[in-house]
């Protein structure tokens, strides 16, 4: 039942798309693996062969530790609606922070909000549908705007403090580099 591809094709980068969430899976060499769902506007397809997604900041920075240690990633969507349908891309990544020179190019891709914390960089190696037959059926209401609130009320000097005291080792104890 399941397919494997090289790259995405044209029928599923449509389908991305329309998808309102997506997870997000790393593992260390060493340690506990992070699985995370993301949602709003935060990912775009660059092209068959690579992604982009912005990661907002949030209570750990888990991702961004096991890129440095292992840059593997898996991105994963699930049809809640429709025709049933799981797509898994494999391949490996990198972040890219504030003060790195290709952030303002991140941000012409995919623009930011307050909080944003990196962009993530995958390059697509393996892509894999399988059928979903097991995934419920379920509505899609709207985006959460917690978050977004949460980082507004804060402001910029208020995240970066945050980053301080909170995003500066996976749970692990292992760097993430936010503030390198």
């Amino acid at each position: 039942m399941a397919e494997q591809f090289d790259t995405l094709s044209d029928e599923l980068i449509l389908w991305i798309g329309e998808q309102p969430v997506f997870f997000v899976a790393t593992a260390p060499g060493q340690g506990r693996i992070n699985l995370s769902p993301k949602g709003q506007d935060s990912l775009r397809v660059i092209n068959p062969n690579e992604l982009l997604w912005l990661n907002l900041t949030g209570s750990g920075n888990e991702t961004a530790a096991h890129l440095l240690d292992s840059n593997r990633m898996t991105v994963m969507w699930c049809a809640f609606q429709g025709p049933p349908r799981i797509l898994r891309v494999y391949g490996t990544a990198r972040a890219i922070h504030p003060r790195d020179a290709e952030w303002d190019d991140c941000t012409r891709l995919l623009p930011t909000s307050t909080g944003a914390r990196q962009y993530f960089r995958m390059q697509v190696e393996l892509v894999q549908t399988s059928c979903g037959y097991a995934v419920p059926l379920m509505e899609y209401q709207q985006d959460r705007d917690v978050l977004t609130r949460w980082a507004d009320k804060r402001g910029q000097a208020g995240i970066e403090q945050y980053w301080a005291e909170k995003n500066q080792t996976s749970i692990d104890g292992l760097p993430t580099e936010i503030l390198s």
